[in-house]
């Protein structure tokens, strides 16, 4: 009888290993020790950037010795060599870099070269920074301009003004628009204006008679009011800026367009104010852009009367789109705040 081997019984499954609270203690204080000694420098200046408390001092109790730390042992550029894999290894002088970008001076590169116009001091208003503004040049004649809506405003920086003994030029161009050459083109009555007049300072307030095709580069037209006409707005107004402030030496103060009573024309409003902030901005040093929307129609909301001085006083007139004289009373304290910060006028 041969012999018969009794099967041996399966063996039990391994459990799996149960970590511990310990364990897991062990690896948080590994970890925290590599931290420190790989990024000691880092948490020290993050600690010195903390307001002064309890945790500030904790930060640096850890923060400075690992620094030190640091500077014997090599460890942060040690950890630095070991992960450059995960960052793309750029050129950091190399063509197209910013260091590249910041030597290139071109004012208005082409489109075609890929090249973004840099930002110049211009771009930069020095009220919002709390620097004073570039100084310029005597005020002596103001030039108050635009359509129908710079009526009877001319009237009313005129009659403020001239006790100063300032000139004012008041040249409205009445039934004129931006988009609307057939009357009158701005591009060519800005150039007559500056070269005539040779303002120190000009108000613009332009806008009544917009909202019309536009011919555009390349050829055809460009209907109101989407974004390819709001472009094609915004170049004009920035070319007719450029020339009013005059090579930096002059003032130009730009109002927005109040809400208009009627609906096509607050769409129309709407987009010809966002065409004049974009135009501006190059020029912010020597454009000031006067908000009229949130002094007569807050919130873009159509208003026919204001409080003034605690009396509910009509500031249109009927056909909901000008200043009556007391609007026009209230747009010129904002326009004269204006020149009396950069020209020092006497309040």
């Amino acid at each position: 009888m041969s012999d018969v081997r009794t099967p041996e019984p399966p063996k039990p499954p391994r459990e799996p290993r149960r970590f511990r609270a310990r364990d897991a203690l062990l690896a948080i204080g590994v970890a925290a020790l590599l931290l420190v000694m790989f990024e000691g420098p880092s948490i020290r200046r993050g600690g010195e950037r903390m307001d002064d408390g309890f945790w500030k001092t904790v930060v640096l109790a850890v923060g400075k010795p690992a620094d030190a730390f640091g500077d014997v042992v090599p460890l942060p550029e040690i950890g630095d060599e070991l992960t450059s894999w995960l960052s793309p290894d750029d050129d950091l002088g190399g063509p197209g870099s910013l260091e590249a970008s910041a030597q290139d001076t071109t004012p208005q590169a082409p489109a075609a070269d890929g090249k973004v116009p840099p930002v110049t001091p211009d771009y930069f208003d020095p009220h919002a920074l709390g620097d004073k503004a570039p100084e310029p040049r005597e005020l002596d004649t103001v030039l108050v301009t635009g359509d129908s809506l710079a009526m009877p405003l001319d009237a009313e920086v005129a009659r403020r003004l001239s006790a100063e003994g300032i000139e004012v030029v008041r040249d409205p161009q009445i039934g004129t628009g931006i988009s609307k050459a057939d009357i009158g083109d701005w591009r060519s009555i800005s150039l007559r204006q500056a070269e005539k007049e040779e303002p120190d300072a000009t108000v613009m307030f332009l806008g009544a008679n917009e909202g019309f095709p536009m011919p555009k580069a390349g050829g055809g037209t460009v209907e109101c009011c989407g974004v390819d006409w709001a472009t094609e707005y915004a170049s004009r107004a920035r070319r007719m800026m450029d020339t009013y402030r005059q090579d930096g030496e002059a003032r130009v103060y730009w109002l927005t367009l109040p809400a208009p009573r009627d609906e096509e024309r607050q769409r129309v409003a709407r987009v010809v104010n966002e065409g004049i902030a974009v135009a501006a901005q190059p020029f912010r040093a020597h454009i000031r852009v006067i908000d009229m929307v949130e002094l007569f129609t807050p919130g873009g909301k159509y208003r026919d009367s204001l409080d003034i001085e605690g009396e509910e006083t009509i500031v249109r007139e009927s056909d909901g789109v000008h200043l009556n004289k007391e609007g026009a009373r209230l747009a010129a304290d904002r326009v004269l705040d204006a020149l009396t910060d950069d020209f020092g006028l006497s309040e």
